[in-house]
């Protein structure tokens, strides 16, 4: 999920630029506010398809990266433009079952990794630390990257993949082409986490609170609590997403790694300075404290009811994207944007790809 940071900067604002319609499957392809092109030819436009027409990726592939053997789906021609979909917490690389087949059929590349801790991923040694800092988690897509050769990439994500995309756009910006981050810049400043926040902004983290609990640890690490839990998530912050109990039931597959409790649970613990990195990180951390701007193209989506994202006009992370850069608000849509959206996220893609 974002920073409650962030979130608290932009309480009280209201909507600025207004939010956009979705009513018709037409409107999910152009329902979004928008600045105008910076630069680039004209993007082609995304076929219509309602959320929920893919239900599986045809196979999942697997990579030894890094500290990790990362289990992956992959989509489109072996040579095309290549697109990373990043996932966020709690869900698995079915939030992009509908957006990869949309890319891979206008020419991209697309490669969907499950992040640490989640799916088919694995630890290759059982004495690695089973830690989640967020330059540790950037790090595992860079050598994803490495492994499978990818110089340069346009990253796609939302929740924690919007924040790993965010990473690499700023530390890395020769490996990303182009970048589509949902709620926006997501880049965690520990220090300011530490800060109280309004009460409202307190309330919707409540999970985040429960984590750092004793009991909070006890139901991630039963996974039938855990399932309920995340279960319960999903309808908090889609409250307009009719999804069904096999929806569900496919990501949560993913939550039964071993690590997954392990690693959620450091995430946000340490986001909120309960619990120190691990030195060999520290590096990356001290520069991603500064707030580090994004130079690559850039386009920033937020969805309408997301409780985290208070819809607007991006001017509360304006100021981090300094290159090309577009904003669209998508109306009736929650946090998990490109399965409830998923032509509105393909479109993002081609766009940023073309700014």
């Amino acid at each position: 999920m974002i920073t409650r940071r962030t979130f608290s900067k932009a309480v009280g604002l209201g909507t600025g630029a207004a939010a956009v319609s979705l009513s018709g499957l037409q409107a999910q392809a152009s329902a979004m506010t928008a600045s105008p092109r910076l630069s680039g030819g004209p993007a082609p436009a995304v076929p219509v398809v309602p959320p929920g027409t893919h239900t599986e990726f045809p196979q999942l592939k697997h990579v030894k990266a890094g500290v990790l053997n990362i289990s992956y789906a992959e989509a489109g021609p072996a040579h095309g433009p290549v697109v990373l979909c990043l996932h966020g917490w709690p869900y698995d690389i079915h939030s992009f079952v509908d957006v990869a087949p949309l890319l891979a059929g206008l020419g991209y590349r697309v490669i969907v990794p499950y992040l640490r801790g989640h799916g088919g991923t694995r630890f290759l040694s059982s004495r690695t630390p089973r830690t989640a800092e967020q330059s540790a988690v950037a790090l595992d897509i860079i050598a994803l990257m490495d492994a499978l050769k990818i110089d340069k990439a346009v990253l796609a994500g939302f929740d924690w993949g919007s924040r790993t995309a965010d990473i690499i756009a700023a530390l890395w910006p020769e490996r990303v082409k182009a970048l589509v981050s949902t709620s926006g810049y997501l880049i965690t400043n520990v220090k300011a986490q530490l800060e109280p926040a309004a009460a409202a902004v307190e309330h919707n983290w409540w999970y985040q609170w429960y984590f750092a609990t004793e009991r909070g640890k006890k139901a991630m690490e039963d996974p039938k609590e855990r399932i309920a839990l995340c279960r319960y998530v999903w309808t908090l912050v889609s409250p307009n997403w009719n999804f069904d109990d096999a929806t569900f039931d496919r990501t949560a597959q993913a939550f039964h790694n071993p690590d997954y409790a392990a690693i959620v649970l450091y995430n946000y613990r340490w986001r909120i300075g309960l619990i120190e990195g691990e030195p060999r990180y520290d590096r990356y951390e001290k520069v991603l404290a500064a707030q580090p701007s994004i130079h690559v193209p850039t386009v920033t989506l937020d969805a309408a009811l997301d409780p985290f994202t208070p819809a607007g006009d991006g001017s509360t992370y304006r100021h981090h994207f300094i290159g090309p850069y577009e904003h669209r608000t998508i109306a009736d849509i929650g946090h998990n944007l490109p399965q409830e959206a998923p032509t509105a996220f393909a479109q993002a893609v081609v766009d940023a790809d073309h700014l």
